[in-house]
């Protein structure tokens, strides 16, 4: 049973459960959903956590290093009667955090009188801006086929083993604000990205620091890290942290920020074991009822106001459980955000990188951030025409597995010497290349001429007289 030290409700001796990293404490009061507390051990030594659930007699705390040497008596809880902040400030990009917003890169603690509330501040819809503007990622399945536009949410869908990680230093290495094709880039010095690793390896958590290190991206980068033996629980902090910065300098300091999360597969597996250990009835493959709206308040943290100048454009990425794109946590994220990127093994054990599938991605706000003025006029029935080529090839492939290539006509020869080529030069491109929107349209173009112009009914025979190469 609690011991009510003080009446305002602000300490509490002892408690009544310790389960896990979960904490229960009764008679404490008038509590808050989200408050912050202190628990302090027999010791002395105090570690953090806040408030899940409430009720007239009982509270449940979740400790965010673990409840490890917390003893039923000789435990106080120091309510702190407000939510969880950290403090904000420009001078974070180029430093590395914990999941919780604490340096571990031997600085200083930011300076700053600005604290904000990790759950951030909803947006109304009234005032969001609609995404237009295009981001160059230098990566041509990306920006020629699924365009990623400023403010928009598209997760990457990747599998265990598979390069995802390479392919997020790529992007975060690479990605500046896209300008029409032939120009250079437009503000860059506004552009910043925020980095969240949950769960990572600790040989992973060096591969990203020394890969931006060494390209000199770390200038512009904040990183967020927590480590697969770091508490999972510190995992639910850590993208809101993250998002929490990018929100300061997007709508206060009106930068663009790039937001990467990873993997967001380890974030929903420890808000299932808070759950389990809770007791909530679990839903689909014992995920909580409620992670729907759990990813929906991380996702939505996303796009562009009407009151300032910056935006917040958000990549996700997580793993399917055995490729599952049923499962629960890509099969949720889609829903919620504004298409995919797919990563397929088969391409991967062709040894093509970045092994994107084209066929299951897509990018839904695309058509909005292309063609003339954002990339190039021909941009739009570029993208259609090597779409439905890249479609037709897998037909004409499943036809050869039967028949045999030596029996396919000629067009379809030709489809197949297409497929080989898109997939060896527009897909395939090594980890340090990043192409321009320029180069990536051309070399469409240029596959596009093994063709007969009789195929190209995608493009205008204006584009097929300026751009069509073929024999």
């Amino acid at each position: 049973m609690s011991e009510l030290v003080d009446r305002g409700g602000q300490e509490v001796v002892g408690v009544s459960r310790i389960e896990g990293p979960i904490l229960v404490i009764e008679n404490a009061g008038n509590l808050g959903y989200d408050e912050v507390v202190e628990v302090i051990d027999s010791t002395g030594h105090m570690r953090r956590g806040r408030i899940l659930e409430v009720s007239e007699k009982m509270a449940v705390i979740q400790i965010f290093s673990g409840t490890t040497g917390l003893s039923i008596d000789g435990t106080k809880v120091r309510i702190q009667g407000s939510t969880l902040k950290i403090p904000v400030a420009e001078e974070m990009l180029g430093r590395v955090f914990d999941g919780l917003g604490t340096p571990i890169d031997g600085g200083p603690v930011p300076l700053t009188n600005h604290f904000a509330d990790i759950n951030g501040q909803p947006i109304n819809p009234t005032s969001r801006v609609y995404p237009r503007d295009y981001i160059q990622t230098g990566i041509s399945v990306i920006d020629g086929m699924n365009s990623l536009v400023m403010g928009q949410k598209l997760p990457l869908f990747s599998g265990a083993g598979l390069p995802h990680d390479q392919l997020a230093a790529q992007i975060v290495r690479q990605a500046t604000l896209g300008a029409p094709a032939g120009e250079s880039a437009k503000h860059a010095e506004d552009f910043a990205i925020v980095f969240a690793a949950m769960g990572v390896k600790h040989d992973v958590a060096n591969y990203f620091k020394n890969s931006f290190a060494e390209s000199g991206a770390l200038a512009r980068v904040a990183m967020f890290l927590n480590l697969a033996d770091d508490p999972p629980v510190e995992r639910l902090i850590t993208p809101r942290a993250a998002l929490t910065l990018a929100e300061f300098l997007a709508f206060e300091k009106n930068m663009h920020v790039l937001v990467v999360l990873t993997d967001m597969t380890n974030y929903c597996e420890a808000l299932r074991q808070i759950s389990n250990i809770r007791g909530e009835v679990p839903s689909r493959k014992g995920y909580p009822g409620y992670l729907y709206s759990d990813l929906a308040s991380m996702y939505e943290r996303t796009g562009r106001i009407k009151t300032s100048k910056g935006s917040i454009t958000q990549i996700p990425i997580l793993t399917m459980p055995n490729d599952d794109i049923t499962h629960p946590v890509p099969d949720l994220t889609g829903y919620i955000t504004e298409g995919q990127i797919v990563l397929g093994r088969t391409l991967y054990q062709h040894g093509i990188y970045p092994p994107i599938s084209i066929l299951p991605s897509l990018s839904r706000l695309m058509k909005d951030g292309i063609g003339e003025g954002q990339t190039r006029e021909d941009h739009p029935h570029l993208m259609a025409q090597l779409y439905a080529a890249y479609a037709h090839v897998q037909d004409v492939r499943s036809l050869a597995s039967v028949i045999g290539e030596e029996e396919l006509g000629e067009v379809d020869q030709k489809y197949l010497a297409f497929g080989k080529a898109f997939e060896g030069k527009y897909i395939s491109q090594s980890f340090t290349e990043n192409r321009n929107i320029e180069q990536t349209l051309n070399i469409g173009w240029e596959l596009l001429g093994l063709l007969p112009k009789e195929e190209l009914t995608r493009v205008s025979l204006a584009e097929i007289d300026k751009y069509y190469k073929g024999m």
